[in-house]
């Protein structure tokens, strides 16, 4: 629940889009969970983690903040890597704001100087664009004046941020300009309301992410969690059947585990999450099938809100 939703709203309404960008890794699903004060986007520390445009509404007084949280931008190889480039910059075309996280401690990386480059072209007219240098708490203060004039000589952001979205620091402060800076509009969607994410796919996001949490290195691309079934049964309770989806017989034993323990804790850990989430009690049920060829089918692209792409993004 948004932390400002209880408060009695005065004046005009605010309501607009604002677009996360910035390389993998760079905290801005942390930052879209601290905004929105729950978790909606997963959060690991594996890169290019973030599939779909994951959209949390955070209240700010009479402003309603709805941001995108995008794919990191980096070089594309691969199908799937084309389909989050591109989901990442539509999501930036379509936004009212776009705030371009760099962290801290790593700077202008050649990375981020090819999404400067990149937002020169991209960004319309009428759109405004922020710097939130991330992850402060790593480096000295010289060291981020440093990287700020760097950076804003770099592109003509209007404003900049130091923040650490991870400990809070500087998000309120980001989030007021952000309330301050959206149109004047009715809301998009009800004021408790925080993501138009399918909770069918929130939950499959979980069980993803602790699945990339357990396997480490091994295989977390190569695989998609679906929920295949959902039921709210009559004692209150959830039933939800998800399958895993891997592209090598290999990989279904690395899921499973040594007699099933590691798909037991994948499972353990999910469901303590949805039941935190749903505020009930749920029986979650998973499967692992092999399908080889998953990163060429257009259907499981679109269960990740990607578009299935040829050709370059």
């Amino acid at each position: 629940m948004p932390d400002s939703a209880q408060a009695p709203v005065e004046g005009p309404t605010r309501a607009g889009f604002v677009a996360l960008i910035g390389e993998p890794n760079a905290g801005k699903s942390t930052l879209l969970n601290k905004m929105v004060g729950a978790k909606v986007s997963i959060v690991t520390h594996k890169v290019q983690t973030t599939r779909a445009r994951i959209r949390g509404v955070a209240m700010e007084g009479a402003a309603q903040i709805v941001f995108v949280d995008t794919p990191g931008l980096f070089r594309p190889r691969r199908r799937l890597d084309r389909a989050m480039v591109a989901a990442a910059w539509g999501g930036a075309a379509d936004a009212d704001v776009v705030v371009l996280l760099v962290e801290a401690h790593r700077g202008l990386t050649d990375g981020v100087t090819a999404i400067l480059e990149a937002l020169r072209e991209r960004v319309g007219p009428a759109q405004r664009v922020a710097l939130a240098i991330n992850k402060i708490d790593r480096v000295k203060a010289e060291v981020l004046l440093a990287l700020s004039a760097k950076l804003n000589a770099a592109f003509a952001f209007e404003e900049t941020f130091m923040i650490s979205a991870e400990r809070g620091h500087g998000v309120g402060a980001l989030r007021a300009w952000l309330g301050g800076t959206l149109p004047e509009g009715p809301w998009f969607y009800p004021e408790d309301q925080i993501a138009d994410l399918p909770m069918r796919q929130i939950a499959a996001e979980m069980t993803r992410e602790k699945l990339t949490l357990r396997l480490h290195e091994e295989i977390p691309y190569q695989l998609t969690v679906e929920t295949e079934a959902w039921e709210d049964r009559r004692d209150g309770s959830t039933r939800i059947d998800q399958i895993i989806y891997v592209a090598r017989d290999g990989h279904k034993g690395i899921i499973l585990g040594h007699k099933g323990e590691t798909i037991k804790s994948v499972n353990v850990a999910a469901r303590a999450e949805m039941v935190e989430f749903l505020g009930r009690p749920v029986h979650l049920f998973l499967q692992v099938k092999v399908r080889p060829n998953w990163l060429e089918e257009s259907e499981r692209y679109s269960e990740m809100g990607l578009e299935f792409k040829d050709g370059n993004a």
